[in-house]
């Protein structure tokens, strides 16, 4: 099969990671296939893993593909477990095999095998991206030196857009950007029909794989210029709040939330993982000396765990658009700052929307439930303050210090 130059361009570079945005109908399902086959026949005990984001979207988009590409040399084919067998140059065998991304965000699928060559197709639509790359997938990559391919249309300002000025990070990432009229094979008339049809902002982050803010976005006075500080930013604190937002298969969302002499909130560092224990939550929250504790009350048994080794249970309010309202607030007025380490929380405050509304029906404004388990974490906390009563505390001066994204080194005043 002979690549365009567009996907030819991505096929030809020798970055480790590579990231590509691109418009519907680019031709980006082709362009995998055909890097997975090229990497599987190179060399015999390869292992190449692709992602979509469910099982059945893997079936649809590559399944088809792979088997009729990959047909003349396949050795073994097993249509139920998604796998395939092909004899590679060096007469041996390779192995592709397809997954859904929700046995990685679910089970952890995928943890502890090697693989030469990862394909992660639509990422802007698996939830949880960074838990599941950095703590199941990457590590897959390391005892054979793999590589990665990460492709998708945007979504709003999500984790495929922090992945995607990774090359600005990482000298091992490049990042490639293509519209759908780069596919010389799309009459360019067929694109501008869908551009008259559809509305602007769709049709710029469809067609032109341009990076807009998804529309009914519950917080939509985010903005990373303002609301987002880094290791620089110095401020006073008087308190220290830690918020929990308990998981196991979901993850588990822990935030230290300092508040300073002027009624700031600086959220200074992310715990957001899955597979924990209620005894390794407790250990992480209690390892943070908050002098107040907000968790989630629908876990009350947790709770009182939480009592009995003596942490500060607050009363937290489950009334979700009243806490959605406080945080707005907040945001309104720059007085809520996010350390820039903390990337879930930043992605969910840019992909937590409200449902489409229904024509002639007037709803009642609560956001679909996903997408939420660090803001819902924050919001036990920040819900439940009262007006800063600036004669009851001593203020001393703060510089958060990270270590690999946690916050290590400072104490409140006695």
């Amino acid at each position: 099969m002979v690549l365009h130059k567009a996907q030819n361009s991505i096929a030809e570079d020798l970055h480790r990671f590579r990231v590509v945005n691109c418009g519907r109908r680019f031709g980006k399902s082709l362009l995998a296939s055909e890097e997975m086959l090229g990497v599987a026949m190179a060399k015999k005990d390869r292992r190449i893993a692709y992602y979509a984001p469910t099982r059945d979207d893997a079936r649809d988009i590559m399944w088809s593909i792979l088997v009729k590409r990959c047909e003349p040399i396949t050795t073994y084919k097993n249509d139920s477990r998604l796998e395939l067998k092909v004899r590679t140059v060096d007469k041996g065998e390779s192995m592709i095999v397809l997954y859904g991304w929700e046995s990685v965000q679910e089970r952890g699928k995928g943890r502890g095998l090697s693989n030469d060559f990862i394909v992660l197709d639509e990422v802007s639509s698996m939830r949880n991206f960074w838990t599941g790359w950095n703590e199941v997938l990457s590590p897959t990559l390391i005892d054979r030196k793999g590589s990665a391919l990460f492709i998708s249309t945007p979504k709003g300002f999500n984790h495929f857009y922090d992945l995607f000025n990774m090359e600005n990070k990482d000298q091992n990432y490049k990042s490639f950007h293509f519209t759908s009229y780069d596919n010389p094979y799309i009459p360019p008339e067929e694109i501008d029909r869908e551009k008259l049809s559809k509305p602007e902002d769709t049709f710029a982050q469809e067609y032109m794989a341009d990076f807009r803010k998804t529309t009914g976005l519950v917080y939509k006075d985010f903005d990373r210029t303002r609301h987002v500080y880094n290791e620089d930013d110095k401020f006073n604190i008087i308190d220290r709040l830690v918020s929990i937002d308990w998981g196991y298969t979901n993850p588990s969302a822990i935030y230290t939330i300092c508040k300073d002499t002027d009624a700031n909130y600086w959220i200074t560092d992310e715990y957001y993982k899955t597979g924990k224990t209620t005894s390794e939550i407790i250990e992480y929250a209690k390892s943070l000396r908050g002098n107040k504790y907000y968790a989630d009350p629908a876990e009350p048994d947790r709770i009182e765990d939480m009592r009995r080794v003596g942490l500060n249970i607050r009363d937290v309010s489950k009334d979700i658009e009243a806490g959605i309202s406080a945080i707005q607030e907040l945001l309104k007025t720059n007085r809520l700052h996010i350390h820039y380490s903390c990337m879930n929380l930043i992605n969910e405050f840019e992909t937590y929307r409200y449902p489409d509304k229904k024509p002639d029906m007037n709803e009642k404004e609560t956001p679909i439930k996903e997408h939420d388990h660090a803001l819902d974490s924050i919001r036990y906390a920040l819900y439940m303050q009262q007006p800063a009563d600036s004669g009851t505390m001593r203020a001393t001066q703060f510089r958060p210090n990270h270590i690999g994204g946690a916050r290590r080194g400072y104490q409140l005043p006695k």
